[in-house]
Formats: structure tokens, sequence, C-alpha cells
């Protein structure tokens, strides 16, 4: 097949517009509480747009990089072993709010586990692209492709980061069902895993209280299902057309981390539900152009790379909305491109310069 003069400009334009509309949405949920807590009210803003320009420029560089270049065990299991290095190294490191996500390096801080997610992604297409006829084989084949990933997720889960641990093991399993797992498998596998989510999710008092909190939140409106109930205040008054950008209310200290893991009930209210439809309609395009290219690749490896690093974007957007609707309990992820958060943003912009790469050999 000819290879294309450019990348998908579609799908190019889709990310430099979530991101811009990030910078837009974090200043605006974040700048009083910002000029209030630190003297200025483009503190984070401005840490953002820092990352931003790092994740574009990392996106244009990677973006003339021949994806080819990753389907190498030279490539592959050295940045494998630097990733599980930088896991394990955050349970060296102060703990913030009791958990070990960060690593530092002076005043720059990192979070391993947002390069856990790509680098899963990585691994799977470079070890799955030969051996898609064989997914029968349970030990040779599906459990030594499980493995490091299921190696990540558990680190993960003890630093403890659960929203970034499932988001890790539903892109393993989506990955493993496109190169050809039997759903029986993937059954048995959630049954194998449901003690572990059993225990995670009711035998740890914290999240056993949001279990609680998200079934039945107006029972403790103050407490334990304040999070929750500001979210949806926010989301319903913002309306059809919104209160206006810069003019929401609850992230005036009701609504928790509006900037962060509640971004989107602040966009609901200040931009309402046409607002939050044309977020979605981003997403949408983005899933359609990314999965669009892992269709059309004739390459197995690229076909891979494509759909895991499109489906991880996917699915965390998913679970973020949700959370702020209140479809499922909450936990702590971002929303891509969109929320603050400096390694998730360079990491996910970084990847999308691998996936425009891989739609330059597509018609």
């Amino acid at each position: 097949m000819a290879k294309r003069v450019g990348v998908d400009k579609w799908l190019f334009g889709v990310v430099l517009l979530l991101t811009l509309f990030g910078l837009v949405m974090v200043f605006s949920a974040s700048a009083v509480v910002a000029k209030s807590q630190y003297g200025s009210p483009y503190y984070f803003v401005v840490k953002e747009f820092g990352f931003a320009v790092a994740g574009l420029v990392a996106l244009a560089v990677l973006m003339q990089v021949d994806y080819r270049r990753y389907n190498s065990p030279r490539v592959v299991f050295p940045a494998m072993a630097v990733t599980t290095l930088l896991l394990v190294s955050v349970f060296a490191m102060h703990a913030l709010n009791n958990t070990h996500r960060w690593v530092k390096f002076g005043v720059f801080t990192f979070q391993p586990s947002e390069l856990a997610k790509p680098m899963s992604v990585l691994f799977l297409a470079y070890f799955l692209q030969t051996r898609i006829h064989k997914m029968d084989d349970w030990k040779g084949t599906v459990m030594r492709a499980a493995l490091p990933p299921l190696v990540f997720v558990g680190l993960i889960l003890k630093e403890p980061d659960l929203g970034t641990a499932l988001v890790c093991a539903g892109v393993t399993v989506a990955m493993l069902y496109l190169a050809g797992l039997q759903m029986k498998w993937i059954g048995l596998a959630a049954a194998a895993a449901s003690p572990v989510m059993f225990y995670m999710l009711w035998m740890v008092k914290w999240r056993r209280d949001r279990l609680i909190a998200f079934t039945n939140p107006e029972a403790d409106p103050l407490g334990k299902g304040f999070h929750i109930m500001q979210s949806l205040i926010a989301v319903g008054t913002g309306g059809v057309r919104g209160l206006g950008l810069m003019e929401g209310r609850q992230k005036l200290y009701y609504l928790p981390e509006a900037w962060t893991d509640f971004i989107f009930a602040n966009i609901s209210e200040e931009l309402g539900l046409l607002g939050a439809l044309a977020l979605v309609a981003l997403f949408v395009t983005f899933g359609y152009r990314g999965l669009r290219a892992a269709y059309l690749s004739t390459d197995p490896f690229a076909r891979f790379l494509a759909f895991g690093l499109t489906t991880a974007i996917l699915i965390q957007a998913f679970f973020n909305m949700s959370v702020a609707l209140a479809l499922v309990p909450t936990k702590g992820i971002t929303l891509p491109f969109v929320s603050f958060g400096g390694t998730s943003l360079f990491f996910t912009l970084a990847g999308m310069g691998v996936l425009l790469n891989i739609t330059r050999e597509i018609d």
C-alpha cells in the first residue's frame, strides 16, 4: 500500500483541540483557588502549559519517527525494565496523601503509572503480533502476554491507584480480545480477579465508604457523599447552555479537585449540556479516527499499537466522565488531554505522536 504524504489531519486536529480546550478549562476551574492558595490565578495553568508544550514537542518528534523502530526486543524489554524500576522506586519516596505515586528528581516530579499505560500497549503489540493464531495456548501465549501488564497493575494497586490499574487491566483485556482470546477465558480471568477486586473495594475502608456513598449519596451529603453530590449539582446547574466560561460556582470550594478528577462536572456547569456533548463528540471523533487507523493497518504490530493507544484514552475518558455523572463510584482518574496533570498530558501527547506516525501508512 502506498505511503501517505501526511498524517491523519482529523486526528491531529482533534488532539490539538482537546489539548487547547483542556488548558482553557484548567484555568477556568482553578483560577480562584490558585489565587487564594498560591497568590497567582495562573499557578496551575502555567504548569499545565509547560507540560503541554513539552508534550506537543514530543508529539511532533515522534510523529516523524517510523513506528517500526519500536518493534524490537532492544526497545521493548529495556523500556519495560525501566518502567518496572520506576514503579518500584515510588515506594522509596515519601508518601503524599498516604499514597506512593510520584518519583522526585529535584524539583521535578514524575508519575510512573502514566508511563505504564503506553508501555503495556507497546509490549502487548510486540508480543501478540506473531501469536494471533496461538491464542488457545493458555500458558505459552496468554499468560506470557498478560504477566508483564499484570505486574504493572499489581504495583499500581500497591501505590494505591485503583483507577489507573483498571485502565491498564482494561487495555490488556481489550488487546488480548483483539488478538483472538475467547470470551470464556476472559470470563475465567474476571472470576479469578474478583476476590482481588472484592478486597480492594470492600476491605479497604475508604474505598468501602466511597462504594456505600455511591449507592446512596443523599444519606451523607456533607460527608461520604459530598463528592458525588457536588458533582451532580454542578452538572445539573449547567442546564443546556451553562452558566458561562469562568462563571461556575461549584469550583469555589464546593466541588473538590475541579481542575483534575471532576473537571467534566465543571465543564458541564459552565458550558452546559451542549458543551459537554461537544467534548464527548471530540472523544468520539478521536476514537473513530484512532480505531480506523488500527482497522486499516496491514501491519499487525501497527494494528495492535494503534488499537491499544486509542483504547487506553477512551477507557480513561469513560471512567472520568462516568465518575462525574455518578455512573461509577468515585476514583481518582484524569480526563485525557483536559484535566490538570503534567505527567498524564505529556505521555498522552507523546503516544499520539506514535499513533499519528502509524496513520501515515494508511489511505
